[in-house]
């Protein structure tokens, strides 16, 4: 067995799925075809080069192989025959035996998926997820958890958004510019999210997935330079994603644990990122800021303090009040307690997080917990800490995340119960 094949084929489907299958898409017309054949592709190299080893250009290998049963599952189906004149034309049975990954008809492929899944004839919770499927590769369970729903619900979603594209005939093509706006709103959801599942991932060991963060923010920057100049939101979003991620190196320490946004060593942030994000968040904090504009301003204001004890907290409360009446949800008003708590009180806030609980709507989500067992710590009240951890432990399937609660669980538990703070 050749020890770094698992290794080269862990990393070619981090990076490589969206645009594999994408140009899958183009040749068959057919994502539930350019899917499996992908899946087989990678099925193929993982018995053929564990055995005689990685072949010189992997990529090329996996997407000839995926090209050939997507073409063999066609000829066997009826319609082949009909499709077989496009087939005929197109470079994909020209016989080349290495395709050339970083073409810019690689490039226009993701864009056309893009836009493609994004289509205004879908649902706006279909768009996203049918995207992050097949554009991020992200598990049905990963996508399920930014929508806060069950994993069997979001694979009947998934399901119907592929079936309607094919009803519809939609196209894939990148749509002209007087047709982008309709579908910005939902493209910048499915950016975002990608790059929420790369700074804190679903599951596995690492906390971080680069790959997912880095594409998100190339995204971004590609969907800025198709309108010119940049719709607010847009150039918010791009502001966002440079913000979080230039506090990626002190997120982690040495042992790849989790370090919170207040004890984080500020001087191993990304400079050069949060100065290109600040005028983007200015420039885009209009008299009327939108979602993201908002969200940037709120990032914005962590990386303007030199040290956590300086951070604006009355003007980042402001902010989520502010978004909460422009998109409001429970993780809003989640984060809105956290800051209730650093300007008023952490009693105000935990009752801020008590009264999101009794709902029950974030009763599945491990950070309401974790946010709870937090400001109980803080508060003294360790009994109920150790049950608000442990809930929260139960809830994450990330390892990095789950030392993390541990850490925190075996302090409080060892912690004496102190007098009540305000």
């Amino acid at each position: 067995m050749h020890p770094d094949a698992d290794a080269v084929l862990d990393e070619l489907h981090r990076t490589e799925w969206g645009r594999i299958v994408a140009s899958l898409i183009r040749l068959v017309g057919d994502f539930d075809i350019a899917e499996d054949a992908s899946q087989q592709a990678f099925a193929a190299a993982i018995e053929q080069w564990r055995s005689q080893g990685v072949p010189p250009n992997p990529r090329a290998w996996i997407l000839r192989t995926a090209r050939h049963k997507a073409i063999d599952r066609l000829r066997r189906r009826a319609v082949f025959e009909r499709k077989l004149p496009f087939f005929a034309a197109s470079r994909w049975l020209a016989g080349a035996e290495s395709p050339e990954l970083d073409s810019p008809d690689i490039f226009d492929d993701r864009l056309r998926l893009i836009f493609t899944c994004c289509h205004p004839s879908l649902s706006p919770e279909a768009q996203v997820a049918l995207t992050l499927r097949t554009l991020g590769g992200l598990e049905t369970d990963e996508i399920a958890r930014a929508f806060l729903v069950s994993t069997t619900t979001m694979a009947q979603r998934l399901v119907r958004a592929r079936q309607k594209i094919r009803s519809a005939r939609i196209p894939y093509i990148v749509p002209a510019a007087e047709d982008m706006p309709e579908r910005l709103e939902a493209v910048l959801k499915v950016v975002y999210l990608i790059f929420n599942e790369g700074y804190s991932a679903t599951r596995g060991e690492a906390l971080l997935r680069t790959d997912l963060c880095a594409e998100a923010i190339r995204l971004g920057r590609v969907l800025c330079a198709l309108m010119t100049p940049p719709p607010p939101e847009a150039a918010a979003l791009l502001a966002l994603m440079l913000l979080h991620d230039s506090r990626r190196d002190a997120r982690l320490d040495e042992s790849g644990d989790l370090v919170l946004l207040e004890d984080q060593d500020r001087t191993r942030w990304n400079l050069q990122q949060i100065n290109e994000a600040l005028p983007l968040v200015s420039e885009s904090f209009t008299s009327q800021p939108g979602p993201y504009a908002l969200q940037a301003a709120i990032a914005a204001e962590h990386c303007r303090a030199p040290r956590a004890k300086d951070t604006d907290w009355p003007r980042i409360l402001r902010l989520y009040e502010l978004l909460e009446l422009a998109a409001p949800s429970a993780i809003v008003s989640l984060n809105k307690a956290v800051a209730v708590a650093m300007v008023h009180g952490t009693r105000a806030g935990l009752a801020q997080v008590d009264a999101l609980g009794a709902t029950g709507e974030l009763d599945g989500y491990y950070l309401l917990h974790a946010a709870r067992a937090d400001l109980q710590r803080r508060m003294g009240t360790m009994q109920a800490a150790s049950a608000s951890y442990r809930r929260a432990i139960e809830l994450t399937a990330n390892e990095s995340e789950r030392r993390f609660l541990h850490r925190r669980l075996e302090e409080v538990n060892r912690a004496p119960a102190g007098p009540l703070r305000p």
